[in-house]
């Protein structure tokens, strides 16, 4: 803005306005300087209002956390045992100064901290000195705590000043919506460009001054004039001063009385904690939050830049780093676990791609009953248009989007039917990749064709059961990437060391788990609920093991609704459920299964979510399954509730029979424990004693250790087990011979 002004101002001469302006008529004196200087003030006084909400807005947050993370740094102390204080001070504390202590009740390094100094020297047998260690070493541990102490807010503390606090302090800054950090960044660049030049220019508002003025200040206060007419023709036609306006509009709307804005963090807490990340600025694991890739890799993937201006949600550290490495890398898979917004992540590479202008044409595909999931999140998160490749209307859709750009999207299979347009791809988006793991599959083939167009810049894989059964599986997804180090990836590498696979696949395979980056996330129980086989379930369980219909076995527990016991236990839970107001989302692979609770139910449940029901009504379901006042009850099968949807109002979940997969069981528990969940998730898996179940816990264990060698993150190198590869049906077939041969034996 300072180059290229031409700043004569010698001699003046009497403006239309009374004012005066300089020879060449560029710079105004007077009338028209004052109108200029006053319209700058203005334009300032509405940056420096955005600013002072916003500063306002973040240390009412900061102050509510810090006495909320001082509740659960207190609680931490008080777990630890006073030879923690020892510890701290590489053993220079006597055992007598800790007994002494112990016997005055002071047993926890919290007690010792609350005690203060003076406290502690009214211990018999603790002296000034002693005291000030322990004081100390105790400071020292509080500080550690707070660290990385995980700070929840409690959706059951509602009574507690101190959690509402902090959700009223969030309401004000969710409630003001995802553009006030643009709209702050706007304000603080006009501040900054208005400042100094308005105090500088403040001469040519008066004649007199102007003229006693020597050249110097002259020449100094016209160029700064200049500038300030200069910024406030650059904000008139960019709207600055609207979007000023609304920002401080939107931030001294909220927030709202209590109720509301517990009921509203209960619906969108996944937002309240990622405003409470930024502004408080709470401390992230890198080496989590990156996936503990490469370091070559890991510092590749930071210096790429990440465009968020089309973008209407804030992302998490780990987000955008998910996203930098989409783009960075550009052909890879994400395998996050479950519930760490996948979806948010690939969004923010679309937005990028877009607001950049390195595309306009992209493409996802997914599975029919997330579809509209993905057109609600691309419309409601962002800027970008999008385009429904289903039903009656997809020929037209995808012609529009040849046309006009966007995001198009459709399913896998409808994906065989389309004839996509010769036109640059610039991302590719594969959700629920486990859908093509097997490249023989007509799908898998539909995809691959894309991704191998020569014009297709970018190809992003999500899934967050990267390898449900074998590690073929999850050699074969990153195989189809068609990068050049999937490449590299040797098909026997798998089944010979985990560490050279996991060292292979880093380039492209990007993996984090909620542990390590959702610290507020609410803990899962698991109870495996044991229950014996009623005399009708046996009977139908013997036949099913005689006829070797494995299926059959699975089902056998609930052949005899009178006198199930795993139904009966499955009622007990949901009427616990009803009693403390919770939701409740039922899971079995089986229709009948479904029905026969359904019926125990007395029609008292929503669904069943079947792969029968179209998208639209899918949602439909959970939309008016999370809208359900108090207690709800969903049922579902567990491929179709299991994959996409986002069943966070649930917190507890019944599986109404162990699955041969354990990433299937995993994935179904996730629709409920993922991102926004602000209940404890209650996980209630239902068995038969002396049954197919019990074998299937056990394949359960070997294919988790599976996972965990090659998938995810593991220190220790273990060689395949013989059976890695072994089938569906091969497994299902050992059981039922195993069966046959126990149940003969009379074992």
């Amino acid at each position: 803005m300072h180059s290229g002004i031409h700043q004569k101002t010698r001699t003046t001469r009497a403006d239309d306005g009374g004012g005066v302006t300089a020879d060449d008529g560029q710079v105004p004196v007077g009338v028209r300087a004052r109108a200029l200087l006053r319209a700058g003030r203005e334009l300032l006084g509405a940056a420096r209002s955005v600013l002072r909400e916003h500063d306002a807005a973040q240390e009412e947050v900061r102050r509510a956390y810090g006495v909320l993370a001082e509740v659960f740094v207190h609680k931490e102390l008080e777990g630890l045992p006073l030879t923690a204080l020892r510890d701290v001070t590489r053993g220079q504390l006597r055992e007598a100064a800790l007994q002494a202590l112990e016997a005055a009740g002071l047993a926890s390094v919290g007690r010792v901290r609350d005690a203060q100094p003076y406290g502690l020297r009214q211990v018999p047998g603790i002296g000034a000195q002693t005291a000030g260690q322990l004081h100390s070493a105790a400071g020292q541990l509080a500080r550690a705590a707070a660290e990385t102490v995980a700070v929840r807010i409690d959706v059951d503390a509602q009574e507690d000043a101190r959690h509402t606090s902090l959700v009223r302090a969030l309401n004000r800054l969710v409630l003001a919506g995802p553009g006030i950090p643009e709209a702050v960044a706007l304000a603080r660049k006009t501040a900054e460009a208005l400042e100094s030049d308005l105090s500088a220019a403040v001469t040519t508002g008066s004649r007199v001054q102007w003229l006693l003025a020597g050249r110097r200040k002259r020449d100094q206060a016209g160029a700064a004039l200049l500038r300030v007419r200069e910024a406030l023709a650059a904000t008139a036609s960019a709207d600055v001063r609207m979007t000023l306006d609304q920002a401080v509009t939107d931030l001294l709307r909220g927030p709202e009385p209590a109720d509301r804005a517990w009921l509203d963090f209960q619906v969108r807490a996944a937002e309240y904690y990622t405003v409470l990340g930024k502004v408080a600025d709470l401390p992230e694991d890198r080496e989590s939050a990156e996936g503990f890739i490469p370091t070559g890799i890991a510092e590749q993937v930071r210096a790429q830049p990440l465009d968020e201006s089309l973008l209407q949600v804030s992302l998490r550290g780990y987000q955008a780093f998910g996203a930098r490495f989409a783009l960075a890398r550009r052909r890879v898979l994400i395998g996050d676990e479950m519930g760490l917004g996948k979806t948010i992540q690939a969004l923010a590479v679309l937005a990028h791609l877009r607001a950049t202008g390195e595309g306009r044409h992209f493409l996802v595909v997914c599975p029919v009953g997330v579809l509209l999931n993905w057109i609600r999140e691309i419309e409601g998160r962002s800027s970008l248009i999008t385009y429904r490749a289903h039903g009656p209307g997809r020929h037209t859709a995808v012609d529009a989007w040849a046309a006009e750009g966007g995001v198009l999207v459709t399913t896998y299979d409808v994906l065989r039917t389309l004839e996509i347009p010769k036109v640059p791809l610039a991302l590719v988006v594969a959700d629920e990749a486990q859908y093509v793991k097997n490249p023989r599959t007509r799908r898998a083939e539909a995809l691959r064709v894309l991704i191998r167009r020569p014009s297709t810049g970018r190809v992003l894989f999500l899934t967050g059961t990267p390898m449900e059964n074998h590690v073929a599986e999850f050699r074969s997804l990153i195989g189809q990437l068609q990068s050049p180090d999937a490449h590299a990836l040797q098909y026997g590498m798998g089944a010979l060391d985990s560490r050279a696979f996991r060292a292979a696949v880093a380039p492209c395979y990007l993996r984090r788990n909620q542990p390590d980056v959702l610290g507020e996330l609410p803990g899962v129980i698991h109870a495996d609920e044991w229950e014996e086989l009623s005399d009708g379930d046996r009977t139908a369980y013997r036949r099913a093991v005689g006829e070797g219909n494995f299926m059959a076995m699975r089902r056998a527990p609930y052949a005899d609704p009178a006198r199930s016991a795993k139904l009966h236990r499955l009622r007990e839970l949901v009427a616990e459920a009803a009693a403390n107001d919770l939701k409740v989302v039922v899971f079995s692979c089986f229709l009948e299964v479904l029905a026969v609770v359904e019926a125990a139910l007395h029609g008292a449940a929503l669904g069943p979510l079947t792969g029968a029901v179209p998208a639209d009504e899918r949602q439909a379901l959970v939309d008016e399954f999370t809208a359900a006042p108090g207690h709800a009850v969903l049922l579902a099968q567990i491929r179709t509730g299991g994959t996409g949807l986002n069943l966070q109002a649930a917190s507890v979940v019944v599986l109404c029979e162990p699955q041969l997969s354990p990433a299937l069981e995993a994935q179904a528990v996730a629709r409920a424990h993922r991102m926004g969940q602000v209940r404890r998730v209650q996980v209630h898996r239902l068995l038969a004693a002396d049954s197919v179940d019990v074998r299937l816990l056990e394949v359960h264990r070997v294919k988790q250790e599976q996972f965990d060698t090659y998938a995810r993150r593991s220190e220790v190198a273990e060689t395949v087990p013989e059976a890695v590869d072994i089938s569906d049906p091969d497994l299902a077939r050992r059981i039922v011979e195993d069966e046959q041969l126990r149940l003969a034996l009379g074992v």
